[in-house]
């Protein structure tokens, strides 16, 4: 399905033969670890998600539900910028303090408002984002910069508190494009001076937060033998995607006060406690020991909530107010001051034999961080970094990206990390390559993408050292078959009307697992007397299910239902230490911790039946709640051995396990996104009548859930390749105040979503597993594009795609 390595380049195959060498096919798997499918108890089954029931009957608790448990708690009102760029001159905050049950005004000069610089992005240590937020600003750089804040005894009253803070600014020019901002002359946002960034390429009087490019082979050598040779073309092209809004239902919600020790105890919807503590510690000049950080129930965060956005304000206010305080944001505060998706500009160019295979490739990319840089170097890197791999036996690619300021609002983490706008350039690129070598798209993909057993290079084609990773499972041939199948790529009826025309449009995807070297999670299992168990783990559970995959992974190794193990939310004075949820890493990294730490006590339970049965311990294995002797037959129940192991006479010691996992590998889920649309030439309205993805996420331990993530991620993937996103006026202020004015898909628009699960074995992963939650997300727009391309012979490469634009390309056409 794909080249060998280019024989031509010496050096390049000795560096290959050292990457492999360190990335064998071979993986020392443990035994039970694969298992055929009807050896499989409570994983591969769709145990139903243990909160389901909760969610809909309203019993779950969110971080807001918490405020009852407080009886003296205050509500916070923040005060944002009303313009794109300048400065704060004065606050006058006499009125608002003068009224009845405010409690404190907070301003950049209050005493209890740090004046260090953090980054909010939700990362390891040490954090690669730049340290370039404070809590409140004087400097203000967009619309919705947070400048002030009222605590009083109601929501209302903190309101209306707000409303009289009299703000003088002094306002400087602002700057919305990124392309303007790197002029000469275009506005400054930051200084070096007020910045610790320590990221490659950045140039401030520029705007560029950061800079990188890497490369592969010899790629200008490439154009320039395709300049003297009729058997090579060179294709380029361009994209853009816009703002896109998380739209998570649950806002962003924080509970601060001090506990009965005088610690601070913050309650949040977030997806990174753990984190959020380190930096929260950092901030204040308080010892981690003295932060608790609890993790609630989360309404979702799709990235949203990979980082401290309420945190560190709530706590300051709780020092201001001396009382407990609420921060919980609105639905217009969630638009267009927190983060969102960043907008993102690629040019791509390539050259190609005249018999399809790739012989180059150069892709450049600039994305727009807006006012702030959490998240800008490492997301604008995987724009180009997560979709490459895909062509990985190109022997000559070379990517840049610029991570660029403006005056809007800040992006950050987003569900598919710059992958949806890296996925659009090159799978768009590929349909372009197909039209021009008049090849089917299929065929032109299946000619070069990567395939089980080769050895990738490109996602660590901006490391500063030799990378690779050895693909052990991939589903990629059977992704396409099935969703070819399922679309009807080879058996499109055309419409009987002239100025119809259907068409299907296809896309690959590709994503990780984690980010490799750079994650750990742990897990503690305990047993009660009846045999069932208590998981604790510092996984998030942000909506997807991961909590009742971590029962069904603990449930496998122990033999005992899904229902018995109950998972503990997540809170940094009593769960394991875990990075986060995000990176698609929680199945894969904790899933591995709860899988050894239930292996750990496993083999207590071998010890007691050992002891119980006068048996050695070898001989054991789990069956349906028994220790069974695979020498005699004889067994005792896990609930025995529980009352035993508390309150027998010989041996007392609580059945437990107690695991870590972090690991360089990272492998990859594929897919295969389908569209089928019908186009009116005449007007450039579009129908889809249906849009198919395939996934290999290795074995699927949950397929009710993959196929929750798989249609959710599609839904909005479409909303990506459709919608307005997010839009400004002219002077930077947000158009977009709320979903009324956000294009965002309702179910009556929605178009039919078919889900295939293609089953591999990943040898790395929990019983085969790989991550789902963010590679079906990368799909639709590529697809959907090359839909349109097909069925009318234009291109839209700036999302979203619409009517007017298909109608506007027709005309020019």
């Amino acid at each position: 399905m794909s080249r060998t390595d280019d024989p031509d380049s010496e050096d390049k195959t000795t560096d290959t033969e050292k990457i492999a060498e360190s990335n064998p096919i071979h993986w020392d798997e443990a035994p039970n670890n694969r298992k055929a499918p009807n050896e499989r108890r409570t994983v591969s089954h769709s145990e139903e998600k243990d909160d389901a029931k909760k969610i809909v009957t309203g019993e779950a608790k969110y971080t807001a539900d918490y405020a009852r448990e407080f009886p003296d708690l205050a509500e916070a009102e923040v005060v944002r910028s009303d313009i794109a760029h300048g400065v704060v001159t004065d606050i006058d905050t006499s009125a608002a303090e003068a009224m009845d049950d405010v409690y404190a005004v907070v301003t950049p000069d209050s005493p209890e408002v740090p004046e260090k610089p953090y980054t909010s992005a939700g990362q390891s240590y040490p954090e690669p984002s730049p340290w370039d937020l404070r809590v409140l600003r004087r400097t203000v750089r967009f619309v919705g910069d947070p400048i002030a804040a009222v605590v009083a005894e109601d929501k209302d009253t903190a309101s209306k508190a707000a409303r009289k803070l009299d703000v003088t600014y002094d306002e400087y020019d602002a700057v919305f494009d990124t392309a303007e901002a790197m002029e000469p002359d275009a506005p400054q946002l930051h200084s070096a001076d007020d910045v610790e960034n320590l990221q490659p390429g950045a140039d401030y009087e520029r705007n560029i937060e950061a800079q990188m490019s890497g490369e592969i082979g010899d790629v200008d050598a490439a154009f320039s033998k395709a300049e003297e040779s009729e058997d090579l073309t060179v294709i380029e092209t361009e994209w853009e995607t816009p703002y896109q809004s998380h739209c998570v239902p649950e806002p962003h919600t924080t509970i601060a006060h001090r506990d009965e020790d005088n610690r601070y105890h913050l309650i949040s919807s977030t997806q990174v406690p753990y984190h959020t503590r380190r930096q929260l510690s950092h901030l204040f000049d308080v010892p981690i020991r003295d932060i608790q950080v609890s993790k609630p129930r989360i309404g979702a965060g799709f990235g949203s909530k990979q980082g401290m956005i309420t945190e560190p304000l709530t706590m300051a206010l709780t020092d201001a107010a001396d009382r407990p305080v609420k921060v919980e944001t609105t639905r217009r505060e969630q638009f267009h001051a927190l983060r969102n998706r960043r907008p993102a500009r690629v040019e791509l160019r390539s050259v190609v034999a005249d018999d399809g295979e790739l012989e180059a490739i150069d892709m450049e990319a600039v994305t727009n961080s807006g006012a702030y840089g959490p998240h800008g170097m490492t997301v604008a890197s995987a724009v180009g970094k997560k979709p490459l791999p895909l062509y990985t036996h190109t022997p000559n690619i070379r990517y840049e990206m610029t991570a660029v300021h403006t005056n809007l609002p800040i992006a950050g983490a987003f569900r598919g990390y710059g992958a949806p706008q890296g996925h659009l350039a090159v799978e768009g690129h590929m349909d372009e390559i197909a039209r021009e070598l008049d090849i089917d798209p299929i065929d032109l993909r299946s000619r070069n993408v990567i395939s089980e057993g080769d050895l990738e290079v490109a996602s660590g084609i901006l490391k500063d050292k030799e990378y690779g990773r050895r693909i052990r499972s991939c589903g990629l041939d059977e992704c396409i078959a099935e969703g070819r199948a399922a679309i009807g790529w080879d058996d499109v009826d055309q419409p009987e009307a002239d100025h119809l025309h259907r068409a299907c449009g296809m896309a690959l995807t590709i994503q990780g697992s984690g980010v490799p070297g750079e994650e750990l999670g742990a897990a503690h299992i305990k047993m009660n007397e009846d045999a069932s168990f208590i998981l604790q783990t510092g996984a998030v559970d942000i909506g997807p299910g991961a909590d009742t995959v971590m029962a069904q992974i603990a449930a496998e190794v122990l033999s005992v239902p899904p229902e018995d193990v109950l998972v503990q939310p997540s809170d940094t004075d009593i769960s394991p230490f875990d990075h986060g949820a995000y990176a698609s890493s929680t199945t894969y990294i904790t899933g591995q911790a709860v899988k050894k730490a239930a292996e750990e006590a496993r083999g207590m339970l071998f010890e007691f039946a050992s002891r119980m049965l006068g048996e050695p311990e070898s001989a054991f294995t789990v069956d349906d709640g028994a220790v069974i002797s695979e020498i005699t037959g004889e067994s005792v129940s896990i609930e025995e051995i529980g009352y035993e192991s508390m309150y027998g006479d010989e041996v007392r010691a609580q059945v437990m396990g107690d695991a870590s996992h972090c690991t360089e590998e990272s492998p990859p889920p594929f897919g295969a996104q389908f569209v089928d649309v019908t186009v009116n030439e005449e007007t450039g309205e579009f129908e889809i009548h249906d849009m198919v993805y395939a996934v290999d996420c290795g074995v699927a331990l949950n397929p009710a859930l993959v196929e929750g993530q798989i249609e959710g991620a599609m839904h909005m993937s479409y909303e990506l390749a459709t919608g307005d996103g997010i839009t400004f006026d002219e002077d930077g202020q947000p158009q977009t105040l709320g979903f009324r004015d956000y294009d965002m898909p309702t179910t009556a628009d929605q178009p039919p979503l078919t889900s295939l699960i293609v089953e591999t074995h990943e040898p790395t992963g929990p019983f085969g597993a790989k991550s789902v939650a963010e590679i079906p997300v990368n799909g639709v727009p590529p697809a959907l594009s090359n839909a349109v391309r097909r069925a009318v012979g234009v291109r839209i490469g700036d999302m979203p795609i619409t009517p007017e634009k298909i109608a506007a390309a027709l005309d020019d056409d």
